[in-house]
């Protein structure tokens, strides 16, 4: 029927209004609507309803709703569904319904629901109203789905993207990059269940060369450029370059200026630097300096080095072209690459000209290919100079009472040799009465010798300039007597007698001797190495800053002053008991790179002993210089609050920095840990210092792993009264863990308690920061050590470091090894490292241990006193009397230790 709607336009519908039969069942189908790719489908239906109650006489049959309902299909033309095929949408009802009509206008208020229906399994559709009695008119029906319109987001694309087939769901959308972009991260949003786009993840960079302007990457223009897709946008060309074409990725350098391979686009081309200036050269016999002004020009950049190549050398009286120098020669600090303007030339040949080029470089000199331009050349003529060391000396002749010597002219004669000089003398002497001989061949007959002596040999040369130095000590011995000779009508039992009789004292001596020297271990060595340090007056020794009346002057003296303007405090990083805390900041001196430090900060309201008792430490440290021994960098007092600034150690303290990694070094790494603070205590024992507090807790690690001693703060000087052998000038506790037993108990602080203290360390690190003695308290520690109780070897511990440990414990300060020994017996672990794979699980520790070569390595660090665990057999072969073998085989003798009990007899 034609109706007109609400606002009066004529509209075509679908009445029904059988409202006074009842089980009414009236159908209308639509045609098959195509699905088109949607899922969730909206039907849109505006209709008109009579109120029942407007009409009389329809009670109980008349219905004011309709329903509504869908079919899938593949079928475009169904001619007949059954009923029963329909899914029920829903029922609708009217909002609002009307009583009455006017006949002539026939306008009515209209009706608007929507339903949604999930479409999903067919083709299409098909929809169905069923009326059960109303008096209804149907206007329109609009069939509809919902899309995430196609949209550019990020400089990514986004296209048209349906909707999910249920209300709450969100269908994930990749977008692609507009043109001239790349992904910064993939583009993704969500198309929501209304056809909003939600959730933008990722998107796109403009590429090189291009920026973003309104959604799109445009070219950058003329005159700009952008090197990387992640840059903000375009920039302009640095100095001295430009760029002449739309969307440059980087601004070519104008004529004559240059950019390095490493320089960034963003930085200005530069050029080449000019040659140097005023090079000068000042001979020292085979040595020259040269020294020199750094260019005048150096192209705006700040990265010019020096390279120093040699031309070549000829000889003065020679008209020959030169010739290259040889590798000898050396460079200090060195020849390529320096920033230095100050080189040092030595081991020249004597009398000699030399040519020698400075070249001035910087980042660009290669790609410039620039060369002579950039250099300055000085010719120089070296000067008569002492023949260096003669390298090698050979005994040729050996008798009882001399020695017949030859060696070879030096590598460098630097001129004619006039004359060898050689000094000699007995090994055991050690130089405090030494002989001279002089002569002109390089040969010598050296007479007057004592018997099976061995002597050290140095020879050096002499040419006009004067000696050379000696050469490295050459040691030969002489022969031993020979037996008498035995004349005829000797009783030849008598003769068997004699020669038995010397094998066997012969036998008994080497024997008593051997193992002997086994249990003497470290005490000769200690006293010779004690002898060493007094017959060595240049060696610099340690000044205890309190014998300075004035504190200042000891502080002024040892340490630098800073300007507290240089040192920037960053954070705390803890505290030092009474005096202050430690921070750790950056320190910038003038002409020098900045450097991170620790600061040590005196608290205020301190007193005059604490004040100096706090500047002590920085006094002590002042006087080492040493890679292992924590670096003084200076000191404030001209202000408060009073600092020290030493060098910044990354990883803090050894103890908690191996705790914190437990088990994840290998044992070379813990053995050069080892070696690195031992190196640290021979220096400070070199210089007659005593630590007193070395401790796996005083010991700082840097980034390198790299061990030093620190903490001197400890008081060196113990008063008189008893009480004070347990305390220190700042009345801190001695720490009895680490302390030797004649430290404890007669205040007897020396270079073998340190070493004492260093064994403890050693099993500090080999454990890995465990607390020795574990929970035993200091009395039961005190008591158990005099018992001769020793720490265990730890879990994995090599054998050789335990029994270096149990050296260091040697209850007589005199048995232990010096830190020289401990040094050298690390060193020599450290090349062998096949000698640390054995642990004490593995066998009982004893003398000897088989490396991975199957050759033998000695436990004590001392060669001289190990003897291997030979049978008597190979000792007797080893000393010329296997003869005696079977005879000492029969008499029961099997072992090392049964040879002490024979008797002259």
């Amino acid at each position: 029927l034609d109706i007109m709607d609400e606002k009066n336009i004529p509209i075509r519908t679908y009445q029904v209004c059988n409202v006074l039969e009842p089980n009414q069942n009236n159908w209308l189908r639509t045609d098959w609507i195509p699905r088109s790719g949607a899922q969730r489908v909206y039907v849109e239906v505006k209709f008109t309803l009579r109120d029942c109650n407007s009409l009389p006489g329809v009670t109980g049959t008349c219905k004011e709703t309709f329903n509504l309902y869908y079919h899938e299909s593949n079928e475009v033309r169904e001619s007949y569904i059954k009923e029963s095929s329909f899914i029920k949408v829903d029922t609708v009802a009217a909002d609002e319904s009307f009583t009455q009509v006017d006949v002539g206008d026939r306008i009515m208020k209209l009706n608007t629901e929507v339903r949604d229906v999930k479409v999903t399994t067919r083709k299409g559709f098909y929809l169905a109203f069923q009326d059960v009695g109303a008096c209804i008119a149907l206007v329109s029906v609009r069939v509809f789905y919902k899309t995430c319109p196609l949209t550019i987001r990020n400089l990514a694309t986004f296209p048209d993207t349906v909707t999910g087939a249920d209300t709450s769901s969100l269908v994930e959308v990749r977008g692609s990059c507009v043109n001239q972009s790349e992904e910064r991260e993939e583009p993704k949003m969500y198309c929501g269940a209304d056809g909003e786009w939600l959730v933008p993840i990722g998107g796109c960079f403009c590429s090189p060369g291009y920026e973003e302007k309104g959604g799109a990457c445009k070219a950058c223009s003329a005159g700009f450029y952008k090197a990387k897709s992640s840059d903000a946008g375009c920039f302009k060309c640095p100095p001295h370059s430009h760029s002449v074409r739309d969307g440059a990725t980087v601004c070519d350098c104008h004529s004559g200026f240059f950019r390095a391979d490493s320089d960034p686009p963003s930085m200005a081309c530069t050029q080449p630097p000019s040659a140097p200036q005023q090079l000068i050269s000042v001979v020292n016999e085979t040595s020259v300096v040269l020294e020199w002004a750094p260019p005048r020009r150096l192209g705006g950049r700040s990265d010019t080095s020096y390279n120093y190549p040699r031309m070549g050398s000829g000889s003065i009286s020679s008209s020959q072209l030169c010739l290259p120098c040889g590798s000898d020669v050396l460079f200090s600090p060195g020849q390529t690459g320096l920033k230095t303007t100050r080189v040092v030339v030595s081991e020249l040949r004597a009398h000699t000209h030399y040519t020698f080029i400075v070249h001035a470089r910087n980042g660009v000199s290669q790609a410039s290919g620039a060369g002579a331009a950039q250099s300055v050349s000085v010719s120089v003529t070296t000067n008569q100079a002492a023949p260096s060391p003669v390298s090698s000396i050979l005994a040729i002749d050996v008798t009882r009472h001399s020695l017949s010597l030859s060696w070879q002219q030096p590598d460098r004669p630097n001129g004619v040799i006039l004359e060898y000089e050689v000094k000699f003398y007995e090994k055991d002497q050690k130089e405090r009465s030494y002989r001279i001989m002089r002569t002109f061949s390089r040969s010598v007959d050296v007479t007057g010798l004592n018997p099976l002596t061995v002597y050290v040999f140095h020879v050096r040369a002499r040419t006009a300039a004067g000696y050379g130095e000696f050469s490295a000590p050459f040691e030969f011995s002489t022969n031993s007597d020979p037996f008498p000779l035995i004349g005829e009508g000797v009783n030849s039992a008598f003769l068997l007698l004699s020669v038995s009789g010397v094998g066997i004292l012969l036998l008994i001596s080497a024997a008593v001797f051997i193992i002997s020297r086994r249990r003497s271990k470290y005490s000769k060595t200690k006293q010779d190495s004690e002898e060493e340090k007094h017959l060595n007056p240049g060696v610099k020794i340690y000044v205890d800053p309190f014998t300075y009346e004035d504190p200042d002057q000891a502080i002024h003296e040892f340490a630098k002053e800073i300007d507290v303007s240089s040192i920037h405090i960053e954070k705390v990083i803890g505290m030092v008991g009474e005096f202050g805390e430690v921070c750790s900041g950056r320190l910038r001196v003038q002409g020098k790179r900045e450097i991170y430090v620790a600061i040590k900060s005196l608290k205020a309201g301190y007193s005059d002993k604490q004040r100096r008792d706090f500047l002590s430490e920085a006094s002590i440290m002042g006087q080492f210089d040493h890679p292992n021994i924590i670096r003084l960098e200076g000191v404030v007092t001209r202000c408060k609050p009073l600092m020290i600034i030493t060098e910044y150690m990354e990883n803090g303290s050894l103890d908690a920095f191996l705790r914190k990694h437990d088990g994840q070094f290998t044992v070379i790494q813990l053995v050069g840990m080892l070696r690195g603070i031992a190196s640290g205590m021979k220096y400070l024992s070199d210089m007659s210092y005593v630590h007193r507090d070395l401790a796996a807790r005083n010991i700082l690690v840097n980034s390198n792993l790299v061990c030093k001693v620190s903490d001197f703060g400890l008081s060196r000087v113990l008063e008189d009264d008893p009480e004070a052998a347990y305390t220190t000038r700042v009345r801190r506790k001695i720490p009895i863990r680490w302390t030797a037993p004649e430290a404890i108990t007669y205040r007897k602080f020396t270079t073998a308690s340190d070493v004492w203290s260093y064994g403890i360390v050693m099993w500090e690190v080999v454990s890995y920061g465990e607390r020795p003695y574990w929970d035993m308290n200091n009395q039961d520690v005190i008591k158990a050590i005099e018992e001769g109780y020793r720490l265990p070897a730890p879990m994995d511990c090599p054998v050789v470091l335990h029994q270096l440990m149990l050296d260091c414990w040697e209850r007589e300060r005199a048995e232990r090894p010096t830190f020289s020994q401990i040094l050298n017996m690390l060193d020599k672990l450290i090349r062998n490292p096949g000698t640390l794979r054995r642990t004490g699980g593995d066998r009982p520790a004893g003398t000897m241990l088989e490396s991975g070569m199957g050759s033998e390595v000695c436990v004590s660090v001392l060669p001289e006193v190990c003897v291997p665990e030979w049978s008597v057999c190979e000792w007797l072969q080893s000393i010329g009397l296997e003869r005696y073998r079977d005879t000492l085989a029969a008499a029961g003798y099997t072992s090392l230790d049964s040879l002490l009990a024979l008797t002259h007899q």
